[in-house]
């Protein structure tokens, strides 16, 4: 081997053992994990289940920091920006597998700007819920309704392109029925919508809506998933309800990380986050909530992501979202 190569291969070898030597002493400060939503909504609902669990794990505190807006946007913009030393993770819905379809102009590049850490869980669907004071108790009455007053039903999402936003535009056009959106700035505030009476109509993850059903405060009407939730086994899945073989999945939370962000570390907060989804309360949470805790490596979660991106834009064209 010549000098030169000599050279080469030993300054490669001190940048492999100074991250490694740098991933042995992570973390030594607190982590913080921004979560693109307000407080309330379904991402932040998992995530301070799943989290305080991940810090046990990594044996430092891990501070939650909510910064909605933008259906997702402003928040991953920050972890996009921050320095990659595995101090600024994002939490985030699948909302950021559609943005690219429904933003013409994005802050950042959702591939390039990310490393991906891991999926932790895929939702296997949505309740339907509805204000106690609407007439209709049934999905039946509901369609019925709609029919008798088309575009008068408003259902409230998370944000234009949000999972809820694709799942009530499928269903309106599955029952053929012309129902109003009504995006906010996320999912607390579109629960504090149907709760107030502002909107007759939403589409929460079950861990936010089976609370409110159960408490009275909203009427459930059906669950878009295959079957039945078993914290709500008296609500019928839609596709028996009404409309045989309708199926809406959640979509997936996942974790990532800025770009050139260490590997080592990024592997290490995947484990972490691994380990805490097979607790046994934190497995409980998320299966009894409709989700299916996940957990993949950081490279088969990379695979997964790009794959939604072009699931994901097709859907967003079939529900004829335009970009904006």
């Amino acid at each position: 081997m010549t000098p030169r190569y000599l050279v080469v291969a030993a300054v490669a070898l001190a940048t492999l053992a100074g991250g490694v030597s740098y991933a042995q002493k992570y973390p030594t400060r607190p982590v913080r994990v921004v979560i693109p939503f307000p407080p309330g909504g379904n991402v932040d609902v998992f995530g301070r289940v799943l989290w305080p669990q991940v810090e046990k794990a990594l044996g430092q505190t891990v501070v939650i920091d909510n910064r909605g807006g933008a259906n997702g946007i402003l928040g991953s913009h920050i972890v996009a920006s921050a320095t990659p030393d595995g101090y600024t993770m994002l939490h985030v819905s699948f909302s950021f597998a559609v943005n690219p379809s429904i933003r013409k102009k994005m802050p950042f590049d959702v591939v390039k700007d990310f490393a991906p850490v891991t999926d932790v869980a895929l939702g296997t669907g949505y309740l339907m819920v509805a204000h106690p004071k609407i007439p209709a108790k049934t999905v039946k009455e509901l369609i019925a309704l709609a029919k008798e007053q088309p575009g008068k039903v408003r259902y409230s999402t998370a944000g234009v392109g949000n999972g809820q936003h694709l799942t009530g535009a499928l269903f309106a056009s599955k029952a053929g029925i012309d129902l109003l959106h009504v995006p906010y700035k996320g999912g607390g505030p579109a629960v504090t919508a149907v709760l107030g009476g502002e909107v007759q109509l939403h589409f929460p993850a079950p861990a936010v809506g089976i609370p409110h059903v159960k408490s009275g405060r909203l009427r459930g009407l059906g669950f878009t998933g295959t079957r039945r939730l078993t914290s709500l086994p008296d609500v019928p899945t839609i596709g028996e309800a009404a409309l045989p073989g309708f199926v809406a999945d959640a979509g997936w939370h996942g974790v990532f990380a800025p770009a050139k962000t260490p590997p080592a570390i990024v592997k290490m907060v995947q484990e972490a986050i691994r380990g805490a989804l097979q607790m046994p309360h934190v497995r409980d949470h998320f299966v009894n909530n409709g989700y299916d805790p996940q957990g993949h490596t950081p490279a088969e979660w990379a695979k997964l992501f790009r794959a939604d991106l072009k699931r994901y834009a097709e859907i967003t064209r079939i529900a004829k979202i335009e970009p904006q």
